[in-house]
């Protein structure tokens, strides 16, 4: 199965760190959040990526171009205009870059990938900048029993703010960073059939809106709910975040060795 992961947009909540690259590129731990992202997928079996780049996506290709030999121990001999790679320690991935455009939309990007994804039976989908201890085997299997057109990853936000409960001025009850009011939103991490790509008309739709209003109007959209742990990375206060648990050792997030 292939993941078709959108890495094209400009990240301007994030704009301390993507005046200079994309925010898929932003580093957590020394890695783009991308790679994490990559290797939650190929932790559970997928290894095909499309990825969809935009705005600075020549950094992204650079980096895949480079990725070999950053990941390889390698004897450069200049007398003989040789290289020679020792070990391998590169991931079994195989990364199709797709230029989408700087200005389209979510939809619109999915939309200039559909020939590298038309003729699959089903397709991973997500966003560049998310990452949970999301079960994707279980979404998929998920999504081939119940036959519908889409599945979303179903999440809970997490608090930004703590909550206070005032009486008469004094504060009763604190609760640092509560998860709201315990509705779901979406979290991406989607396993789709190709039959939605006829839903996407140019380069101007917004895969949130239209597309995914219509399958849900028509019964063909499904939510697997994951009720662990799942971040995206929409401000500076989130990548702090992220590298505060990767930093500890307690990443939710990596089940990969």
């Amino acid at each position: 199965m292939k993941a078709v992961i959108l890495a094209g947009g400009l990240g301007t909540r994030l704009s301390e760190e993507t005046s200079t690259r994309p925010k898929p590129m932003v580093e957590i731990g020394g890695k783009p959040i991308l790679w994490h992202i990559m290797k939650m997928y190929s932790h559970h079996g997928i290894h095909d990526f499309v990825i969809c780049c935009g705005y600075k996506g020549y950094v992204i290709k650079e980096y895949f171009a480079n990725y070999f030999l950053h990941m390889s121990d390698v004897t450069f001999d200049m007398q003989a205009n040789s290289m020679r790679v020792h070990e391998k320690r590169a991931e079994p991935w195989k990364v199709t870059l797709v230029d989408t455009g700087d200005e389209s939309m979510t939809g619109g990007r999915l939309g200039r990938v559909a020939e590298y994804v038309k003729n699959e039976e089903a397709f991973c989908f997500t966003y560049g900048d998310g990452v949970g201890d999301i079960d994707i085997t279980a979404t998929i299997d998920f999504h081939r029993k119940h036959g519908k057109s889409a599945t979303l990853t179903a999440a809970t936000p997490p608090g930004r703010f703590g909550a206070l409960d005032i009486q008469q001025q004094q504060v009763m009850n604190f609760k640092e960073k509560p998860k709201g009011d315990g509705a779901m939103i979406n979290g991406g991490f989607f396993v789709l059939s190709p039959k939605v790509l006829s839903l996407i008309k140019g380069d101007h739709t917004i895969w949130e809106q239209e597309p995914l209003m219509k399958l849900a109007e028509e019964g063909q959209l499904m939510a697997y709910e994951h009720h662990g742990f799942w971040q995206p990375m929409d401000t500076l206060r989130d990548k702090n975040r992220l590298e505060e648990l990767w930093a500890s050792g307690q990443a939710p997030w990596k089940k990969w060795e």
